[in-house]
């Protein structure tokens, strides 16, 4: 049994019903659904009723509530205890940082943090998506730039970018499917997507390869879990001419002649940064740090 389990559960009885719960998790009610009755058949007891217009907790379902409660409240606690023993001098701001991130966008809220905070020491560092959801539900980090929004409870978060994503085709194979404004997604049928593991931001993956399909284009093999797909791999897979690879204008990595960076017309793929902390967060680095993205898209 895991904290989020608990807090889902929580949600529910709060709200009521399931769909009203997932809405306030961002999570689809399928999902939630699915926690519930996991939870039920490996506590052996159902938790919930159910019908058409909502959802209670049973006996059994209000005494774990009751003790859900408290223990969360309990882990709530223990970590303000021990915060108490920080010191200023020892502070650490760990963030985490997805790849093909634009540059400057962190320029403002690191220089306010080096005016403001300058005994926070920044530590940096790249994971995909699905290690900083990790990290930061085990508070090993304290800000993470995500590419899907978190589904839980346990942590906010803000949307910072959208991008409208082009391709990267090799040159000759861009010269003959595109035209003065771009290229149509259906003109990339019969070229393999240079896509990255879906391990590591499945929302993501899930998001673009739909689209993709949608328009009769192959998503090619998925890249292997744990491989990274850097700027180096997207160049060398397109050069041969048979694959394309996703980047948004202004790709931060020089690009040789034998490759060229194409608009989708229409713009019918985006790529989303959202940015995410510990819900309820009172360390002030860390809150006047998202301050600085305050109406940021």
């Amino acid at each position: 049994m895991e904290f989020r389990d608990l807090q889902f559960l929580i949600a529910i009885a709060e709200e009521g019903a399931i769909s009203a719960a997932a809405r306030r998790l961002h999570v689809s009610q399928p999902a939630l659904s699915k926690t519930v009755s996991s939870l039920e058949r490996q506590l052996g007891v159902k938790l919930l009723m159910r019908s058409n217009s909502g959802a209670w907790p049973t006996d059994a379902g209000a005494a774990l509530l009751t003790d859900a409660r408290a223990l969360l409240a309990r882990h709530d606690q223990a970590i303000k205890s021990l915060n108490r023993f920080k010191t200023p001098e020892n502070d650490l701001l760990r963030i985490g940082i997805p790849l093909e991130l634009p540059p400057g966008l962190l320029a403002s809220p690191l220089a306010w943090l080096t005016e403001a905070h300058p005994e926070i020491q920044l530590q940096a560092c790249h994971l995909s998506t699905a290690a900083q959801l990790d990290a930061l539900r085990n508070r090993e980090l304290d800000i993470g730039l995500l590419r899907e929004r978190p589904g839980s409870a346990d942590l906010e978060s803000i949307q910072i970018l959208k991008e409208d994503l082009g391709v990267l085709l090799s040159t000759e194979r861009a010269l003959a499917l595109s035209d003065s404004n771009g290229i149509r997604l259906e003109n990339l049928r019969g070229l393999d997507w240079v896509g990255f593991a879906r391990s590591t931001s499945a929302a993501c993956y899930d998001e673009l390869t739909a689209t993709l399909r949608q328009h009769g284009v192959s998503v090619g093999p998925e890249c292997p879990a744990g491989k990274s797909l850097i700027a180096e791999v997207k160049i060398a897979a397109v050069t041969g001419g048979k694959s394309f690879a996703l980047a948004p204008p202004h790709w931060p990595h020089p690009v040789p002649d034998s490759v060229t960076w194409r608009p989708l017309i229409g713009h019918p793929l985006v790529r989303r940064t959202w940015l995410a902390w510990t819900a309820g967060t009172r360390r002030k680095e860390v809150t006047g740090f998202i301050a600085k993205f305050s109406g940021s898209q």
